[in-house]
């Protein structure tokens, strides 16, 4: 498996080639309850590294999921359209929103390793 990275925001990322897979954490899934609605983004669309990439609605609130790095949307998990529900079972796997073509692979290096994220996380308790 690629190496994982995380942001404060809870996203993560997954580098494979110069596609960056993008998602929530298991920790942000938890914390926003049962998932009812995902709105993803535009294939196509440009995102700059921590600006707003999708939509989350819960049971308890709604919530912006922010880009960890910059780069084009080239795919989007239609899954998640009929079963929101995927990112509560499988938040880190195929529970991914969208895939990007990384723009600047430099800004992997703002972001925390699985170990940096799982002492932030501990933190926050």
């Amino acid at each position: 498996m690629s190496d994982v990275r995380y942001t404060k925001e809870h996203e993560w990322v997954r580098l494979d080639g110069d596609l960056a897979t993008v998602g929530i954490s298991d920790y942000a899934q938890e914390q926003l309850g049962e998932l009812v609605f995902v709105e993803l983004p535009e294939i196509g669309r440009q995102v700059s590294q921590g600006g707003s990439l999708a939509v989350v609605e819960s049971v308890k609130a709604a919530s912006d999921v922010y880009a960890p790095v910059g780069g084009e949307v080239v795919e989007t998990n239609a899954d998640l359209e009929n079963d929101p529900g995927l990112v509560n079972r499988s938040a880190e796997d195929e529970g991914w929103f969208c895939k990007l073509r990384i723009a600047d692979r430099g800004e992997l290096t703002q972001l925390m390793d699985a170990a940096a994220y799982k002492a932030y996380v501990a933190g926050l308790s």
